[in-house]
């Protein structure tokens, strides 16, 4: 005896604490035709799914062609095809082009891709249809174009789940008609259906009820199983003209154990003391035809079900089975109900319970509904400060003597500026403002004492950093608010008890004793677009990236394509970068759009490397695709992953730097704004575009940039599986 070349031993698997396969156990041998029946909800395809390896088994064990289907599921894809019970294939793909993929995703050699395409399109006949968009077929013709992507590999087993759902009978017939064919051929087939006209014809049978397996065997078999027809009795075919006006009175007649209704006759389980002649009177006589059957596949599992104890079916009502005559004398004379207006707000109490229901029932829906905005206006109500405090303030001190050092203090001592460094020589005090770690620059002269003695008017250089316009006026106005301050404190103390003046200036005339002179840098006009029009860049680019990413890989979930892609041997790797490519290119090209546009429509020039812009720009568009693909992991449907998208898009906005300084923000919501990888790229952008950083100036925010896009594309991928469930 061959092995058999599926093996299923004690299968179950149980979703939370609904058991949905309990505890089954059967082998299929090459070549046969398998049928698993069932009632919806059985559990068909979900032993389907766990025997293609996309789904694990919670116990229990099973094989194909010698695989484990747990732990060498990639083995088995290679070898097997599989038909959905919806149509999964893409419809905006034509014909041609659906059968081109999946040749591609199964590797098939490029000499041989013709050929198999000629063989399965002669064997489904889709010839005449091959540049028709899949989606524009009819029913019967997209489950033929699912066969033949299933065949496309030559697989030597293929899984067929409900397949013949929602199609006309001739379709049907021209489906099994093909099954038999590849039967022949020696594919081993596993279908699955709650037809038993189909199960007719499948050489072994296995029956689910209630997750648990009922019944296995050959038709023919199964019909002979004692239960069926016991001892005792027989099954009777009975002809009548009127079957549902005779049915209560056959079930009622004395010795019938059981009258179903069967098309246009009635099928009957009577003792065989029950004389033929009485179960024809009791079917109104006269043109009544009454002959013995054998049990059909209906009659075998409806039994065995009953048999259970758990699918006892009470008798329909008689009012539901006779034909409805409207009594005319008993019809009101008023006018019919049609003929009234509708109601205003007619049906509005049943459509609200029902809307309170699907709400209820979404708990997503109540999150972002109630929660997120709440969490949401508590971060933002503290983290936006339009006040600007604490600008990044370095000193550049040549004096080096106390008058310097009280300069210096002083600008510590407000609340505008906060010194974050002191450079000692050109090249550091340069890159503190290049780097844009630092956005004020104060440089103090070599003779700033010694004029101050001689009671000479002394320049102080204030360089500011322009490309924030908001924090540049705030640091303008801070700067020259301090330096009339300290001329007049110093103007005060030279004119107590005596009769000079405190300063003059260059020419002799009485001056402050300070001038601060300011000096703006990288943008000294102060234009708004060139501090929003970079930011805007990268929030643009993460938005459309995001939004594609996940809505494109949940779209796929939706529609039942990525479970098709599931049973296909296509790599994890090999799927994601396959979904993942494409947007990045378009990334790249959005990239440069918007940057053409930035130059020459908002006029704001590009000061540093275009090179090292788009070298960066690359990695911030694979972290963008990183954050959609890891949303498409959470969200089940589109609507999820739009919500999903605009809780990530708000902080985005709001706590990168892009509107609001990050600095200005309390220390545990600053904090947070390093987790968010669009704010080192706006460093990064308004570096290079405006400050000409180079490398070395960005590398803090290309580090932050590296650990973002490391940790989202690692949670990314782990959380994407081939699998479900």
């Amino acid at each position: 005896m061959t092995e058999p070349v599926i093996r299923v031993d004690h299968l179950t698997r149980s979703f939370g604490s609904k058991t949905v396969v309990d505890d089954v156990s059967f082998t299929v041998e090459r070549g046969a035709i398998f049928g698993l029946l069932g009632p919806n909800g059985s559990g068909k395809s979900t032993i389907i799914r766990m025997l293609c390896g996309v789904l694990a088994p919670s116990s229990g064990r099973a094989t194909l062609l010698g695989f484990d289907t747990a732990r060498q599921a990639e083995s088995i894809k290679r070898r097997i095809g599989y038909m959905s019970q919806s149509f999964s294939l893409y419809r905006d793909l034509s014909v041609r082009e659906n059968l081109e993929f999946y040749a591609r995703v199964h590797a098939i050699p490029r000499p041989r891709v013709g050929e198999r395409m000629a063989a399965v399109t002669e064997l489904t006949g889709l010839m005449p249809f091959l540049d028709q968009l899949a989606g524009t077929l009819s029913g019967g013709w997209k489950q033929r174009l699912a066969l033949a992507c299933s065949l496309i590999h030559e697989p030597e087993v293929v899984f067929l789940d409900e397949p013949t759902a929602g199609i006309d009978p001739v379709a049907r017939r021209d489906l099994w008609d093909l099954l038999f064919e590849l039967s022949g051929r020696g594919v081993t087939l596993f279908v699955t259906t709650h037809y038993m006209d189909e199960a007719e014809r499948c050489t072994h049978i296995a029956y689910l009820h209630m997750s648990r397996l009922m019944v296995l065997g050959r038709p023919k078999d199964l019909k002979r199983v004692p239960a069926v027809t016991p001892a005792g009795t027989r099954r009777l075919e009975v002809t009548t003209p009127h079957p549902a006006r005779r049915l209560p009175a056959l079930r009622q007649l004395p010795g019938v154990r059981d009258a179903t209704l069967f098309g246009e006759t009635v099928h009957v389980l009577a003792e065989t003391s029950v004389d033929t002649a009485a179960i024809a009177a009791a079917a109104g006589g006269g043109e009544v035809g009454v002959r013995e059957i054998p049990p059909s596949l209906e009659d075998v599992f409806v039994t065995l079900a009953r048999a259970t104890g758990t699918d006892r079916v009470p008798d329909a009502p008689q009012s539901l089975l006779l034909p409805h005559e409207p009594d005319t004398a008993a019809a009101p004379q008023s006018d019919p109900v049609t003929d009234r207006p509708v109601r205003f707000g007619a049906g509005l109490w049943a459509i609200l319970l029902k809307e309170l229901s699907h709400v209820r029932r979404e708990p997503a829906t109540l999150f972002f509904a109630f929660v997120i905005p709440v969490v949401q206006t508590i971060i933002f109500g503290f983290a936006i400060q339009t006040e600007i405090e604490h600008i990044p303030l370095a000193v550049y001190d040549l004096d080096g003597r106390s008058a310097g050092r009280e300069l210096r203090q002083s600008f510590a001592n407000t609340n505008t500026f906060r010194v974050v460094a002191e450079a000692h020589d050109d090249e550091t005090f340069r890159r503190e403002l290049t780097s844009g770690r630092a956005k004020v620059g104060l440089l103090i002269p070599p003779d700033y004492s010694e004029r101050l003695v001689r009671g000479q008017q002394t320049a102080i250089e204030v360089l500011v950093d322009g490309s924030d316009s908001g924090v540049a006026t705030a640091a303008l106005s801070a700067s020259q608010q301090l330096g009339l301050a300290l001329s007049r404190r110093i103007a005060m103390q030279a004119v107590e008890g005596q009769t000079r003046v405190p300063s003059r200036d260059q020419f002799g005339a009485l001056a402050m004793p300070i001038e601060v002179r300011t000096r703006l840098l990288y943008n000294p006009d102060l234009q708004s677009a060139r501090f929003f029009v970079p930011g805007l860049v990268g929030i643009i680019l993460q938005i459309v990236l995001l939004f594609l990413t996940s809505f494109s890989v949940v779209r796929e979930r939706e529609l039942g394509t990525l479970e098709q892609l599931f049973v296909t041997p296509v790599s994890r790797s090999g799927l994601l970068l396959g979904k993942l490519l494409p947007y990045a290119l378009i990334g790249v090209i959005e990239t440069s759009i918007v940057l053409t546009a930035m130059v020459y429509v908002f006029d704001v020039p590009i000061a540093g490397s275009l090179g090292l812009l788009l070298l960066l720009s690359s990695l911030f568009i694979v972290t963008a695709l990183s954050i959609g693909l890891l949303v498409s992991t959470l969200a089940k449907t589109q609507l999820q992953a739009m919500q999903f998208a605009f809780l990530v898009m708000l902080p985005s906005v709001l706590l990168s730097g892009f509107m609001f300084p990050r600095a200005e923000m309390p220390l545990p919501i600053y904090a947070i704004t390093f987790g968010i990888p669009v704010s080192y790229y706006i460093e990064i952008l308004r570096g290079v575009i405006l400050r000409g950083a180079d490398l070395i100036d960005l590398v803090p925010h290309i580090l932050g940039l590296l650990a973002c896009c490391g940790v989202l594309l690692t949670l990314s991928i782990a959380r994407f599986r081939k699998q479900l469930g």
